[in-house]
């Protein structure tokens, strides 16, 4: 066993680092730039109730036309009676807090379609954005 100290004897073969420590430091920035430093996501208001209104139920809204023997007709929002000078002022008041605005109108078979193109009217003036009209098919099967 013999060992030599110190001289150039044979050839030595180092590493060459330098290549391997670039491509890390390329990765290294890939990776810092891919991966974002904080999460990032989207940002949405919620919507809240306001604390002083009392949330009203949400039912359908029927408008009813009945003729009254050859003078005006009489009208109903869900069975309550109202004159066709409150009509507007009492569905704006219903669709003031409402998220669906939707309205139906069922009427007798001699109303004449003007008080019927009235309602619709009025119902639009109370920013109603759907109206539908009930057929007596519809009537029959509720």
């Amino acid at each position: 066993m013999a060992m030599s100290i110190g001289g150039n004897s044979g050839n030595m073969s180092n590493i060459n680092v330098t290549p391997m420590i670039d491509i890390l430091l390329v990765l290294l920035i890939i990776f810092m730039v891919i991966v974002p430093v904080t999460p990032k996501g989207l940002e949405a208001l919620v919507p809240r109730q306001p604390k002083s209104q009392v949330p009203t139920p949400e039912q359908t809204i029927v408008v009813q036309v009945f003729s009254n023997s050859g003078q005006s007709p009489a009208y109903r929002i869900n069975g309550v009676d109202v004159s066709h000078d409150a009509l507007l002022s009492k569905l704006t008041e219903i669709y003031a807090n409402r998220a669906e605005r939707v309205m139906f109108v069922k009427s007798d078979e001699n109303v004449e379609f003007r008080y019927i193109a009235d309602v619709i009217d009025i119902g639009k003036a109370a920013n109603v954005d759907r109206i539908g009209l009930m057929t007596p098919k519809l009537q029959a099967s509720q």
